[in-house]
């Protein structure tokens, strides 16, 4: 990851923080995207781009030409941004599902797009996606959370087939990961099982390396111990 710039969507969330300061670790320059205010002032390896609504194409192009003329190139996407919400299909709300289609699938599409122009001039141009296990097969309460990550896994194989040969384009594919929200939401579960931060940030960062080069359109469980 040397020297190359890579972008982080969602890079303010307990994953995104992480996967920042994992590529920064090996090397890469990282322009960390995110709905919220930047929290840090910016550095020679990080700048910041806040107050940005991937989900409005505008919005998204705008910031990714932004990062591009800023730093002079795009290697890598990892798009984090997105959200998640326990409610069943009698009772729920359409507006949830609203909410999930926009936050899951159209910022990880709205910033896809954007980067191809640029991911395109790169020797190893990559977007690594965030997809989910339970979205393989929902359960009770799962389902608009489901449905919207199963639409990033059809993404990401559609813009493998597309991009095949210029850009790869895979998925992480993570079971419950282990951050605060999650332990305050399900407080009797057996946390040593679930998948650490860490260990997704290096699932992804490897998708993102020279050393995957040759894989595309893969959906990688990162399940952890269950």
């Amino acid at each position: 990851m040397k020297e190359k710039v890579v972008v982080v969507t969602g890079a303010s969330g307990a994953l995104g923080r992480v996967v920042v300061g994992a590529a920064i670790a090996r090397g890469a320059r990282v322009a960390a995207v995110d709905h919220s205010a930047p929290q840090s002032p910016d550095t020679p390896s990080q700048i910041a781009f806040g107050g940005v609504d991937l989900a409005d194409a505008k919005q998204a192009t705008a910031t990714i030409d932004a990062i591009a003329a800023r730093l002079g190139r795009i290697d890598v996407l990892v798009n984090i941004a997105g959200a998640f919400a326990f409610e069943t299909v009698a009772d729920g709300d359409t507006a949830t599902w609203q909410r999930l289609y926009g936050i899951n699938l159209l910022t990880a599409l709205n910033a896809s797009r954007a980067c191809i122009p640029h991911l395109s001039q790169s020797s190893a141009g990559r977007i690594v996606n965030i997809g989910a296990m339970g979205a393989l097969q929902a359960t009770s309460g799962m389902g608009p959370y489901a449905a919207s990550k199963a639409a990033v896994h059809r993404l990401t194989e559609a813009l493998a087939a597309e991009l095949k040969g210029k850009i790869t384009v895979n998925a992480v594919l993570p079971s419950t990961i282990d951050t605060p929200a999650n332990r305050a939401s399900m407080p009797d579960a057996d946390f040593s099982r679930w998948v650490t931060p860490t260990e997704l940030a290096d699932a992804i960062l490897f998708l993102a390396s020279d050393a995957a080069s040759g894989i595309t359109g893969a959906l990688l469980p990162v399940a952890g111990r269950i």
